[in-house]
């Protein structure tokens, strides 16, 4: 085949360092996710929605062909991590945590899954990060360790 296509959505997730609330002024958040779906773009990874709350971040998107996960992730992290330190003095600690965990959606769960993502604010009024976490680890029947996962 002479065409390389591939189309691949991923739910990707990942928390401020030590779930610190860094992200609790509405407008800061909001600009931020604009910010990461813009950075996603240019990565070839076009964003499908993005959300999440103060302590967390939330990404669905079709994952581009020329970029790994890795290299993904590490990209999104470190220019949002710059842009977040120049919005003001209360950021200027700012940082996510080292890891992060991504989860395959088939096409035919990307609305259900879109709308998980926008009702974050909703679902964390009964349920911390962490619960939530966890949920979605056993879910996609991933192993995982407690010591290294809340950094």
């Amino acid at each position: 085949m002479p065409q390389s296509l591939s189309i691949i959505y991923i739910h990707l997730v990942f928390s401020t360092k030590d779930r610190r609330p860094f992200l609790r002024d509405p407008k800061i958040r909001e600009t931020l996710h604009a910010y990461l779906g813009e950075v996603s773009k240019r990565l070839n990874c076009p964003p499908i929605v993005i959300g999440g709350v103060q302590d967390h971040v939330h990404t669905l998107a079709r994952f581009g062909r020329t970029i790994t996960q890795a290299e993904w992730v590490k990209e999104l992290k470190r220019v949002s991590n710059q842009w977040l330190k120049e919005q003001g003095v209360g950021l200027l600690g700012f940082e996510w945590q080292r890891g992060y965990a991504d989860f395959s959606v088939s096409p035919s769960n990307l609305e259900k899954v879109r709308d998980y993502i926008v009702r974050q604010e909703e679902h964390h009024r009964k349920m911390t990060f962490q619960d939530e976490l966890r949920i979605l680890l056993r879910k996609h029947q991933a192993r995982w360790d407690e010591r290294y996962v809340w950094d």
